[in-house]
């Protein structure tokens, strides 16, 4: 991965795009009016850009290039506002004063959803075992101003580890959170999904392991989540009962470890 800024950078992007690289521990290359074309050939590397108002990572293999953005979190929310049914938040069974493990942010929808779900009195903590993903959300979700007073402050509240999830769980202690949750990235995940096709790139993929359910039961107070397409063998390989939705492509799943209270 290389820095550089936007086309035609200020000082003061150019000061951050030097921050940026010192953080990423990645080269940083004058942007000298060159298009991102002529970086990737000239790097043969990722860009990452520091614009005006965000950060930008475009694939050197021509994927769509990623930036944090709320996205389906801000239409979810509003419905939740108005009383109306959200899949995650039915599955997961969270409420004001939770705490909620979402081992695999992605590009963090369900770990906001959680986090306006849980309220200031509960928590969340999220993982992203990719460097650059990792830096991306966890200014985004500091940075990004929604105009929607209780979802910035949802953000804001969201605890982002760069860790891979196994190695997290594995340093629990028992009935650490009362919710663990996994989105695992497929690639039929990414085919059919538009919003997240340019985390391909980027996306850590992993396949559950016996282990790992064993240990996120450990950790768990009430309930392993989990989130997988409907062809997913997951769900009844390790004993998840499964929440179909007739028209969706993926379906929730859950273990149910302890006594709700």
């Amino acid at each position: 991965m290389i820095i550089t800024t936007a086309g035609r950078p200020n000082d003061e992007m150019l000061k951050l795009a030097k921050i940026v690289a010192a953080e990423l521990d990645s080269p940083f290359i004058q942007r000298n009016r060159r298009s991102i074309a002529d970086l990737h050939e000239l790097s043969k590397e990722d860009v990452l850009v520091v614009g005006k108002d965000r950060i930008e990572i475009h694939p050197r293999h021509g994927d769509e290039p990623l930036f944090f953005h709320p996205n389906s979190a801000m239409f979810r929310m509003k419905r939740i506002v108005k009383g109306e049914h959200d899949p995650f938040i039915q599955a997961s069974g969270l409420k004001e004063g939770s705490t909620f493990l979402d081992c695999t942010l992605g590009m963090g929808s369900d770990s906001i959803v959680a986090s306006f779900a849980v309220g200031e009195t509960g928590k969340v903590v999220s993982l992203e075992g990719n460097k650059y993903l990792f830096y991306l959300l966890k200014g985004g979700l500091k940075s990004w101003d929604t105009g929607f007073v209780n979802m910035n402050e949802a953000m804001d509240r969201i605890e982002v580890k760069h860790v891979k999830y196994e190695n997290f769980l594995a340093s629990c202690p028992p009935k650490s959170f009362d919710v663990v949750y996994f989105d695992p990235m497929f690639e039929e995940t990414i085919e059919e999904s538009e919003g997240i096709r340019g985390l391909r790139h980027f996306a850590v993929y992993s396949t559950l392991s016996p282990e790992t359910i064993e240990q996120a039961k450990r950790v768990a107070k009430q309930k392993v989540v989990l989130k997988d397409h409907w062809k997913s063998q997951q769900f009844e390989r390790y004993g998840f009962t499964v929440f179909k939705r007739k028209t969706a492509k993926f379906h929730f799943g859950v273990i149910d470890v302890g006594v709700t209270e």
